[in-house]
C-alpha cells in the first residue's frame, strides 16, 4: 500500500495543480470572451471540443483499455518489450496524422454535424476556430500514448504534471488576446482572422507543448523509443483485436455526445448552452480527476499485473479497497460541490445587459447539479471497467457502454420532445440533457457491476453499499452545513455571487465547512478507512 499511496500522492497533486490551472484558464477565458449568451464562446467551445472529444476517447477508451495491460505483459519479453513498445508508437501516431489531416479537411462539416444549432455567424466562427483546434488530435494523441506507456512503467508524474505547462501557455495566450483586442466582442460578427488565429493557435499551442513535454522524461523507463514499420510478429494483431472493440465504443459514445452538443447548441442565444455546459463539465470533473484517477490509476496498474499472473482473489480484494477508498472523498467531494454549486458556477459566468449576475449563476449551478447525479457511480464505473480491461476484455465494456449510449440517445432526444411540448424552457435544455446522462450513466454502472460479478464473483457489492450508507451519514449532514453558510452569506443576493472572485472565496469556505463537519463526524463514528485517507494525505507533506 505504500507504493500505491506513493504514487496516488504524486499523480494527486500533479492533477490538483492542473485542474487548478484549468479552473484558472477557464476563468480567464470568460474574463475575455464571456460565456453565457456568449457566440465566440459558444463557438470556441464546439470547435475546441471535437479534439478534446477524440482525447478522451483515445485516452479513456482505446489506450487505456489497451495500452496499459499490454505493456505490462510486454515488459517480460526478452527486450523488456522495446521491439513491441517501438512498433506500437509507429503505428500511433501514422494513424493520429493520418486522422488529424481528415478531420482538418471535413471541419466544416463536422461542426455542422456537433453544433448545428448555432446561428450562421456563430456556426462560421466556429468552423475558422476548428481550422486551428483540430490538429490537436495528434498532439493529444501522442500525449496519452507517451503518458500511458510512462503510467504502465510506474512513472506516474509527467503525465499528471505535464497539462499544468498546457494551461499556462493557455493562460498567458488568452491574456494576450484580451490585451491585444480590447474590448473583446461577445459578438461573433465581429471577430477578425487575427483573433481567430491568437484564439485557436493558443490553444493549439498548449496541447503540442503538453504532448512533446513528456519525451524529456522517457528514458527513465529504459527503452529506446525508435520508428519501427515492420508490424507484422510482435503481437500487434492481438493489440488490434483488442482495440476494434474499443474503437466501436469511442464511436457509439462520439454518437451520443455529438447528439447532445447538436440538441444542447439550440439554446445558445437564450440561456445555458455549449459553453455553460463545458464549464460545468470542468467543475464536475474536478472532483473526479483529482480523486478517481489520482487513486484509481496506480490501483488499476495493480490490477493488470493480478490479473494477468491469474491472482483472481487479489483482484476481488483490489477492487474492494479502491472502491472504499474512493468513496471516502468522493462522497464529501459530491456534498462540497453541491453545496457550493451556485458560488462555483458564479466564477465561470459573466452578467450581461439581460441576464443577471444571480441568474446566470443558478443557470449555469443546475446543469452543474445534473452532472453531479452520477459522480458516485462513475466512480465505481472507473475501477469496474478497468477490471475488464485488465483481463484483456474489451468487448463486454463495449456492450454496456452501447447500453449507456443508447439511454443518453433517448434521455437527451426526450429533454428535446419536452422542450417541443413547452413542458421544460429552453433555458433549462441543458440541464434536461445533463440529467439524462447522469441516468444513463446510473444504470450503466448498475449493468457492468452485475456482468463483472458474473466474470469473477465474489465482489462484495453489499460492503459497497453499506460504505456509501455510512459515509452517507456524514456527507449529507456536511452537505446541508455548507449550504446553510451559503444561506446566511445571503443566498443568490449575496456577496458569494457578487463577483468571480467572491464566488471562488465563497466555493473554498463552504468546501471547508463541509470537509470539516464531515471528517468530524466519520471520526465520532470511527471510520476504519480515515486512518486510509490520513496515509494517502500525509504522501503529499513534504519529507514524505
Amino acid at each position: 500500500m505504500s507504493s500505491l499511496g506513493r504514487a496516488s500522492a504524486i499523480i494527486g497533486a500533479g492533477t490538483m495543480v492542473s485542474r487548478v490551472t484549468g479552473l484558472l484558464r477557464s476563468i480567464v477565458l470568460v474574463a475575455v470572451i464571456g460565456s453565457y449568451k456568449s457566440g465566440p464562446a459558444d463557438a470556441f467551445a464546439a470547435a475546441n471540443q471535437l479534439p478534446n472529444s477524440v482525447f478522451s476517447l483515445i485516452s479513456v477508451g482505446i489506450l487505456t483499455a489497451v495500452i496499459v495491460p499490454q505493456i505490462v505483459k510486454a515488459a517480460a519479453d526478452a527486450d523488456g518489450g522495446n521491439a513491441f513498445i517501438s512498433k506500437l508508437f509507429t503505428l500511433g501516431t501514422v494513424v493520429l496524422v493520418a486522422i488529424t489531416a481528415l478531420a482538418t479537411i471535413a471541419a466544416p462539416w463536422l461542426v455542422e454535424i456537433v453544433a448545428g444549432g448555432l446561428s450562421p455567424t456563430t456556426q462560421a466562427l466556429a468552423t475558422a476556430l476548428a481550422y486551428w483546434c483540430l490538429p490537436q488530435i495528434l498532439f493529444y494523441g501522442l500525449y496519452a500514448l507517451l503518458g500511458e506507456a510512462l503510467n504502465a512503467r510506474k512513472i506516474y508524474g509527467p503525465f499528471t504534471w505535464a497539462p499544468v505547462v498546457n494551461n499556462i501557455v493557455s493562460i498567458i495566450g488568452f491574456l494576450v488576446l484580451g490585451a491585444v483586442f480590447a474590448p473583446v466582442s461577445t459578438n461573433a460578427s465581429a471577430w477578425t482572422p487575427e483573433m481567430i488565429a491568437a484564439l485557436g493557435g493558443t490553444a493549439t499551442l498548449g496541447i503540442a507543448i503538453q504532448a512533446l513535454i513528456l519525451l524529456f522524461f522517457w528514458r527513465r523507463t529504459g527503452l529506446a523509443l525508435r520508428p519501427d514499420f515492420h508490424w507484422r510478429g510482435v503481437g500487434l494483431g492481438n493489440v488490434g483485436k483488442l482495440a476494434g472493440w474499443t474503437f466501436l465504443m469511442a464511436f457509439a459514445s462520439l454518437a451520443a455526445g455529438v447528439l447532445q452538443g447538436r440538441i444542447v447548441s439550440a439554446a445558445s442565444e437564450s440561456g445555458a448552452s455549449l459553453a455553460v455546459t463545458a464549464n460545468a463539465w470542468l467543475i464536475f470533473m474536478l472532483p473526479y480527476s483529482v480523486i478517481v484517477l489520482s487513486i484509481g490509476t496506480p490501483y488499476f496498474t495493480q490490477i493488470s499485473e493480478h490479473a494477468a499472473a491469474g491472482r483472481t482473489t487479489e483482484v476481488r480484494a483490489d477492487i474492494a479497497r479502491s472502491i472504499r477508498t474512493l468513496l471516502f472523498f468522493i462522497i464529501a467531494a459530491v456534498a462540497a460541490v453541491a453545496a457550493a454549486a451556485v458560488p462555483a458556477s458564479r466564477v465561470f459566468t459573466k452578467p450581461t445587459e439581460t441576464v443577471s449576475a444571480a441568474s446566470a449563476a443558478e443557470g449555469a449551478a443546475l446543469v452543474l447539479l445534473c452532472y453531479l447525479v452520477s459522480l458516485i457511480p462513475l466512480t465505481i464505473l472507473f475501477i469496474v471497467q478497468r477490471t475488464f480491461y485488465a483481463y484483456d476484455d474489451t468487448r463486454t465494456p463495449f456492450w454496456f457502454t452501447i447500453f449507456q449510449c443508447v439511454l443518453i440517445v433517448a434521455t437527451t432526444l426526450a429533454a428535446w420532445g419536452l422542450l417541443e411540448a413547452d413542458v421544460i424552457p429552453i433555458t433549462s435544455l441543458a440541464a434536461a440533457v445533463a440529467l439524462g446522462q447522469s441516468i444513463a450513466s446510473i444504470l450503466q454502472t448498475v449493468v457492468a457491476t452485475w456482468l463483472l460479478h458474473r466474470k469473477i464473483g465474489g465482489l462484495q457489492v453489499g460492503s459497497w453499499m453499506l460504505t456509501i450508507g455510512r459515509f452517507a451519514v456524514a456527507g449529507i449532514p456536511a452537505g446541508l452545513a455548507g449550504w446553510g453558510v451559503y444561506l446566511l452569506s445571503g443566498g443568490a443576493d449575496g456577496w458569494m455571487v457578487a463577483g468571480q472572485f467572491l464566488g471562488a472565496v465563497g466555493t473554498a469556505v463552504i468546501g471547508l465547512v463541509v470537509v470539516v463537519v464531515y471528517i468530524g463526524i466519520l471520526a465520532l463514528m470511527r471510520a476504519p478507512e480515515l486512518s486510509v485517507a490520513g496515509s494517502l494525505v500525509r504522501r503529499f507533506l513534504p519529507g514524505r
